[in-house]
C-alpha cells in the first residue's frame, strides 16, 4: 500500500509509518511528524532538499521511547520544527539491528554512553555528525530541551557546514577502519601445535569472577543485568571441573574455588528478587538497583529464553530443584503469554500500563489481603515482603523476602502448609492480575530471538522429559523453517502472517543452533538438513576472507554507510559467536572440515578480546570451550521403540555434557545417514542397539550397555 499524499482524508494525523508492520513504528503512525521508515526515499529527499536526516531509533517496550513520543513527537509545535528543518526517519532497532549498531557506535563515541531512544543527526549520505539519546521537551536533567536542540542543529548544518562535514568524515573513517580490521592472535595464547592454550578458559573465568558482587551476585554496581551468557560459561567451567574429577584438565587448572558459590549466589538473588516475576514466572529486563529488587519492568523474549537455559544448566550441575522450578516457570510464561497460535514467539511486553511503569506487577497490602484468604495472606505477605508503606511508590514489588520455612515457623504452621498457601496465593494473584489492564505486547516475531526460545525449549524437553516443551519446540521449528523462509533465504521479522526484511548473521546462526538441538531431541534428520543449508549461507554470504571473520550483514545486503560487525556478546549472543558454535556442532555431525576451519579461525582471533573482557564475550567463551574440547560425537543406532535404545539415550542425556552432539537413527536409515554422516557405517552389535562415541569421526569400540557408555563419555574430562 502506498503513502497517501497531502490532502487525502484521514483521521487526524497519519504518516508513512501507518503502512509498516512493526508495533513500534505503528506507535508513531499518528504523530504530526512527517516520519519516513528507513529507506532510500528518505535519503533522496534529504539530498534533494539539502537537509540533515533526524534518525530516531527505539523499540516497542522502551519506557523512555514512550516518554519522548508523548512529550515531543506528538507535540504539534515540536513536530513543525522537525518537519521544517529535517527529514525524519524512525527505526525499530529490533527489526534493523544493522542500522542500530552503526549509529549506536556513533552515539557511544560522541556521548560516552548509549541507549534508547537514540537520536542521531546525519548528513544526506548517512554519516552521523551529532548524537544523543532521550531529550526532554524543555531544558531539564542537565540536557537541552528538544526544540532548542533542533534549532541549534539546524543552524549548525546551515551555517557551519565545514564543521559538520569534519565530524561526519571522522565517523566515516572510524567505520572504514572497523570494516577492515583483521584481528591477530598473540603467540602467547597458542601452544606448540598452534592451538589455543586451554588454560585461557580458567583465566577468563577467574577474571570474570573478580568483578562479581559478593553480597548479591552478578557484576558489581547498578543497574544490574542478568549476565546470562557469562553465567552459562561459568556453569560450563564448573561442569568441566566436575567431569574432570581427578584427571589433569589444563582448562581448569587454577580455576577459582569461588566459581560455583558466586554463580549460585547470583542465581538465588535473581530468583528471589523483584526482577523475577514471583506470580507469573519469567524475568524483567534488569534491576535498577544493586540488589535485584527494583526492576525495569519490561519483559523480553530473549532474556527469558537465555535465563531459562541458565537455570536449567544450574539444575543439571547442582541437582537443586529450585533451579529447575525457575526454568520451568520461565518457559511456561513464554508458552502462556508470548506464543502465537502459529508457533511464533512474541518479542516483548511493556514496562508500562495505565500510564505507570510497573503498575501491572505491583500490589498494595490492601489489594493482596482482598485477593486472598486471611491465612494465605498472612503467609504471602511475610514471604513476599509486603508492607503497608510498600517498597515502590507506595506499592510492593513482590520478592522472596523470607525463607518459607522461617515464615512457617513464625506463624506456627508446617512448612508443607506454608508451601501450599504460597501456591494458592500465586494462582489467585495471577487470576486477579489478569483482570488488570495488561501491558502492551510487541507481537512481532524476531527470528534470532525465536531461535533462542526454541533452543531453550528443545534442550529443556530433553533434560526434563516434558512433552509440552517438545511439542512447542517442534511447532516453533516448523514455523521458522516455513514462514520465515522465502526463495531459499531467511527473513528477520514476522507479524500477523507477514514476514519481511532480510535476516542477519545472528538469525541464520541462531536458527542453525536451535535446529541442531531439535534434531538431538527428535532424531528427525530434516532439522540437520535445514541447519546445514543455513550454515552454507553463513559461509558463502557472511564470511569474509580478508578479515578472517564474519560480518553481521550478508554480502548482498543493502549497502549502508558501514557493514556492521559486532564482536561482543551483549544481552544476546553476537552473530559471530553463534556462527562459530553452529559450525563446530555441524562439523561434528557431518564431518565437514570447512565448518570447523572457519569457526576455529574466527575464534582464534577473538580469544585475546575474550580474555581481556570476559563479561562481554560469554557465548564466545562457550564456543572456545567447544573448540578446545574434548568434543564428543555420539551416534546411537537402534529402533526408536526399543527399550535398550532408550536406556542408552537416557544415559547420554542424564547429565549436561556441553561439548557433545547426539545423532540417532534406525539401522539402515539412509535418509538419516545422508543428512548426518556421523551415522554412516554404524551397525547394530549382535542385533542390539549400539552407541558409538567418537572424536573427529574416530570412534571407540561400540557399546550396548549404559554403564559402558557412561564410562566412555566420562573419560577425558567429559
Amino acid at each position: 500500500m502506498g503513502w497517501r499524499q497531502a490532502g487525502d482524508e484521514r483521521p487526524g494525523h497519519l504518516n508513512r509509518l501507518a503502512y509498516e508492520n512493526s508495533p513500534y513504528l505503528l506507535q508513531h503512525a499518528e504523530n504530526p511528524v512527517d516520519w519516513f521508515p528507513w529507506g532510500e526515499e528518505a535519503f533522496e529527499r534529504a539530498r534533494a532538499e539539502d537537509k540533515p536526516v533526524l534518525l530516531s531509533i527505539g523499540y516497542a517496550s522502551c519506557h523512555w521511547c514512550h516518554v519522548m513520543e508523548r512529550e515531543s513527537f506528538a507535540n504539534e509545535a515540536i513536530a513543525a520544527i522537525m518537519n521544517r528543518e529535517f527529514v525524519c526517519v524512525k527505526v525499530d532497532r529490533e527489526e534493523r539491528p544493522d542500522v542500530d549498531a552503526i549509529y549506536m557506535e556513533a552515539t557511544v563515541r560522541m556521548t560516552s554512553g548509549g541507549g534508547w531512544p537514540m537520536t542521531v543527526f546525519l548528513t544526506p549520505d548517512g554519516a552521523p555528525f551529532f548524537a544523543g539519546t532521550y531529550f526532554p521537551p524543555e531544558d531539564r536533567y542537565g540536557a537541552p530541551g528538544f526544540p532548542r536542540l533542533l534549532e541549534a542543529i539546524a543552524g549548525w548544518y546551515r551555517d557551519r557546514r565545514e564543521d559538520v562535514e569534519a565530524q561526519a568524515q571522522a565517523m566515516r573513517d572510524i567505520y572504514q577502519a572497523n570494516e577492515n580490521l583483521r584481528l591477530e592472535v598473540p603467540p602467547g595464547l597458542l601452544d606448540g601445535s598452534e592451538r589455543l592454550d586451554p588454560a585461557i578458559l580458567a583465566r577468563a573465568a577467574n577474571s570474570d569472577l573478580a568483578h562479581f558482587d559478593r553480597e548479591t551476585g552478578g557484576l558489581r554496581g547498578a543497574p544490574k543485568f542478568p549476565h546470562a551468557l557469562g553465567l552459562e560459561f561459568l556453569l560450563r567451567m564448573e561442569r568441566r571441573r566436575q567431569a574432570a574429577g581427578g584427571v589433569d584438565d589444563p582448562a581448569t587448572q587454577g580455576l577459582s574455588a569461588d566459581l560455583l558459590p558466586l554463580v549460585t549466589l547470583t542465581l538465588d538473588h535473581m530468583a528471589a528478587g523483584g526482577i523475577h516475576d514471583q506470580i507469573g514466572g519469567g524475568f524483567h529486563r534488569y534491576a535498577t538497583d544493586a540488589i535485584w529488587l527494583t526492576p525495569h519492568f519490561e519483559k523480553m523474549l530473549y532474556d527469558n529464553a537465555l535465563l531459562a537455559l541458565v537455570y536449567l544448566r544450574a539444575w543439571q550441575v547442582t541437582g537443586e530443584p529450585r533451579y529447575r522450578l525457575v526454568c520451568e516457570r520461565a518457559l511456561d510464561y513464554i508458552l502462556r503469554e508470548m506464543t502465537d497460535p502459529s508457533g511464533a514467539f512474541y518479542s516483548s511486553q511493556d514496562a508500562d500500563s495505565e500510564g505507570e511503569e510497573g503498575r501491572f506487577y505491583v500490589w498494595t497490602a490492601a489489594e493482596l489481603r482482598a485477593a486472598l484468604s486471611e491465612s494465605d495472606a498472612a503467609v504471602a505477605m511475610l514471604a513476599w515482603g509486603v508492607s503497608e508503606q510498600g517498597n515502590f511508590e507506595g506499592r510492593n514489588i513482590l520478592h522472596a523476602a523470607r525463607d518459607i520455612e522461617d515464615v512457617a515457623a513464625s506463624l506456627g504452621i508446617t512448612a508443607d502448609a506454608a508451601h501450599a498457601a504460597m501456591e494458592r496465593a500465586r494462582e489467585r494473584l495471577y487470576a486477579v492480575r489478569a483482570g488488570r489492564v495488561w501491558p502492551a505486547r510487541d507481537d512481532k516475531a524476531i527470528t534470532s530471538w525465536n531461535a533462542l526460545a526454541l533452543r531453550a525449549l528443545a534442550e529443556a524437553a530433553q533434560a526434563l522429559d516434558r512433552d509440552e516443551y517438545r511439542q512447542a519446540a517442534v511447532k516453533s521449528a516448523e514455523f521458522l523453517m516455513g514462514a520465515m523462509m522465502r526463495d531459499g533465504r531467511l527473513l528477520r521479522s514476522w507479524r500477523l502472517g507477514v514476514a519481511r526484511l532480510d535476516a542477519y548473521l545472528e538469525d541464520y546462526a541462531g536458527l542453525a543452533n536451535a535446529l541442531i538441538s531439535v534434531y538431538e531431541l527428535t532424531g528427525d534428520p530434516r532439522y540437520v538438513t535445514h541447519a546445514r543449508t543455513l550454515a552454507d549461507s553463513i559461509v558463502t554470504r557472511f564470511w569474509d576472507e580478508e578479515i578472517a571473520g564474519f560480518f553481521d550483514t550478508a554480502s548482498d545486503h543493502a549497502r549502508l554507510i558501514s557493514r556492521p560487525r559486532e564482536l561482543t556478546d551483549n544481552v544476546t549472543p553476537s552473530g559471530t559467536s553463534l556462527a562459530c558454535e553452529a559450525l563446530l556442532r555441524l562439523s561434528a555431525l557431518t564431518g565437514e572440515a570447512r565448518y570447523h576451519e572457519l569457526a576455529a579461525r574466527a575464534l582464534l582471533s577473538l580469544a585475546p578480546l575474550a580474555l581481556r573482557s570476559p563479561s562481554g564475550f560469554g557465548r564466545t567463551l562457550c564456543a572456545l570451550d567447544d573448540l578446545i574440547g574434548p568434543f564428543h560425537e555420539v551416534a546411537l543406532v537402534g529402533l526408536q521403540d526399543d527399550a535398550r535404545l532408550r536406556a542408552l539415550r537416557e544415559e547420554v542425556t542424564r547429565q549436561w555434557r556441553p561439548r557433545m552432539v547426539l545423532a540417532t537413527a534406525a539401522p539402515d536409515d539412509m535418509a538419516a545417514v545422508a543428512a548426518v554422516p556421523l551415522l554412516a557405517e554404524r551397525p547394530l552389535v549382535n542385533g542390539a542397539p549400539a552407541a558409538y562415541v567418537c572424536q573427529g569421526f574416530v570412534c571407540q569400540r561400540p557399546v550396548t550397555d549404559p554403564a559402558a557408555l557412561a564410562a566412555l563419555l566420562d573419560s577425558g574430562a567429559g
